[in-house]
């Protein structure tokens, strides 16, 4: 059976319409006999659809509506052979005790252990070049509210916490010898001016210990910085060449901050710090200079997943999301929450605890010259290279990688995520190698082991960038269901929507990134509409919305 809709339909009340197919109902009835099925026909029941131009298009013409994405995509779960053997106990019994996913954990322990190191020693992935990557990363774990992220990343924080108080109290006594130093030699300085003035006037040699050399202020070696201007931790870069590690609990406020048009200089020190190996300067009127041989910087913090998911969604489509920053979060992990829990209130497991805060320790006394690292009189750090069947390990997963790279197979966010792999892997290595076996070419069961966790990482990298799509398809479902409702005729502007402010849809970006999903997967068609000045965008709906609730997004 074919009817027709009258060529104003869209723009007719939802009353309008249901009075319109109630009457066809009964007309159908009618003709059809007592035999007719008991039902108001719908959109399926009629041949053409008429605009309100009056330019009608049979509803044949328009595509199915595609599925909607949903749900997030699977992530590998966290194996403790990603880690160095010396701590995977420590990051276990953490995990038991505290029951959080064993990632909450570990990738920030890989972080604290990157920042140890630091630039100590290097690792260079190749044979002959001179290509090297030091230890710092940058890290994001994902979870919901209640999660334990914070207790976990506190957990694994602790050693380097224990550092940091040595290393202040050591700082404290040295300060104090400064002082008593410093007012020594103004001393001796106010005795040798007088003696040269002395001097001067009857014509005698200025005394030898006039020059007396000027005493280096001790610096307090700085492990964790919680909350600093870009400005003030570059001071503190400088005063730590080896590097440090800032921790921001809640990261998305960092990185949208860093999007704003006032931080852009504050964003590309962020950048420049991230490699770990370049320099960076500061030219203050009040401040004067100050200069850092290389920034070297880990980043760790935490996120939920709707404050990731809105952030992806706005970052990657453009602006300031095309210069790599999120990307660089390449220790990026978003597990799944298990259902299960048993309340577990035990001492912490002593050995492995105390093996891995002595590993903590030991890395951070690390001599490179006592451990067999070569030195390069061209290259300002000392470095290990691969033994020959790593090599041959890491080699083969290069030309993989790069082939990928090249394919055209990845999204550009994803493309420019995985190569960042081109630090993270070397650096993985040269972490596990120093936790486990700190002298000697690293092995390769230290490359194994990074490659297996650089696996692990690409699913949860899949995880996160898909999920920008989460917020546009909750709003795309709201809006399908405003339309089937009533509550938006053909025509319909996206300030139609969030001016209602209904759930979902309480603002121009998520109503928008709903309306654009929908017209990717041809639920709606949006035409630019001039009207003398801005152009106006409506949204015509495809009448198959109504017609094929096999299609609706559930």
């Amino acid at each position: 059976m074919s009817r027709e809709y009258p060529p104003d339909f869209v723009d007719w009340t939802p009353e309008a319409r249901d009075a319109f197919f109630a009457e066809a109902a009964r007309d159908y009835r009618e003709k059809a006999g007592n035999g007719a099925p008991d039902e108001i026909p719908t959109r399926r029941h009629f041949g053409t659809f008429g605009t309100s131009e009056g330019e009608g298009f049979s509803e044949t013409k328009w595509p199915n509506p595609k599925p909607l994405p949903d749900g997030l995509l699977p992530v590998a779960a966290f194996n403790p052979a990603f880690l160095p053997e010396t701590i995977a106990p420590w990051v276990m019994d953490i995990s038991d005790r505290m029951q959080c996913p064993p990632d909450f954990v570990g990738i920030p322990a890989l972080v604290a252990l990157g920042s140890v190191i630091g630039r100590k020693v290097a690792v260079r992935p190749q044979r002959k070049t001179d290509w090297y990557e030091v230890a710092n990363l940058w890290g994001c774990i994902v979870g919901r509210p209640g999660a334990m992220k914070s207790p976990a990343m506190d957990e694994a924080l602790k050693p380097l916490h224990r550092l940091e108080a040595s290393a202040r109290k050591e700082n404290e006594t040295a300060a104090k010898e400064y002082e008593l130093q410093a007012d020594f030699n103004k001393l001796r300085r106010e005795d040798a001016a007088k003696k040269a003035r002395k001097g001067l006037a009857s014509g005698s040699a200025i005394p030898a210990d006039l020059a007396i050399d000027d005493l280096d202020e001790p610096k307090p070696r700085r492990y964790v910085v919680n909350d600093a201007t870009y400005e003030a931790l570059g001071v503190i870069l400088s005063d730590n060449p080896n590097g440090t590690l800032a921790f921001r609990d809640e990261l998305v406020s960092l990185l949208k901050t860093l999007d704003r048009e006032d931080h852009v200089a504050a964003r590309g020190f962020f950048l420049t710090a991230w490699n770990g190996t370049s320099g960076y300067t500061f030219d203050r009127i009040i401040r004067g200079k100050t200069y850092i041989e290389a920034a070297c910087l880990s980043l760790l913090g935490s996120t939920q997943p709707g404050r990731l998911a809105e952030y992806m969604r706005g970052a990657l489509t453009g602006g300031a999301g095309d210069d790599g920053m999120i990307q660089r979060f390449s220790l990026l992990v978003w597990p799944d929450q298990s259902q299960n829990w048993k309340n577990t209130d035990r001492y912490p497991a002593s050995e492995p605890r105390a093996a891995a805060w002595r590993a903590f320790q030991r890395l951070d006394e690390l001599m490179p010259e006592s451990i067999g690292a070569a030195v390069d009189e061209f290259a300002p750090v000392p470095y290990f290279r691969f033994d020959e069947a790593a090599q041959n390990v890491f080699d083969e997963w290069r030309h993989e990688i790069e082939t990928r790279l090249r394919s055209d197979e990845l999204s550009p966010a994803l493309e420019s995520h995985l190569a960042k792999y081109r630090k993270l892997v070397p650096a993985l290595a040269l972490i596990n190698h120093l936790t486990d076996a700190p002298s000697g070419a690293i092995s390769k069961e230290a490359i194994v082991r990074s490659l297996a966790l650089a696996e692990y990482l690409e699913t949860h990298a899949k995880r996160a960038y898909g999920a920008g799509s989460e917020v546009g398809t909750a709003a795309a479902k709201a809006i399908i269901g405003h339309i089937r409702k009533g509550d938006l005729a053909d025509g319909f502007t996206a300030r139609d929507i969030y001016r209602n402010h209904w759930a979902d849809l309480s603002d121009r970006a998520r109503t928008q990134c709903g309306l654009d999903l929908l017209d990717d997967f041809d639920w709606l068609k949006g035409e630019k509409q001039e009207t003398g000045g801005r152009a106006t965008v409506v949204y015509r709906v495809n009448p198959k919305v109504m017609a094929c609730p096999n299609t609706s997004p559930s």
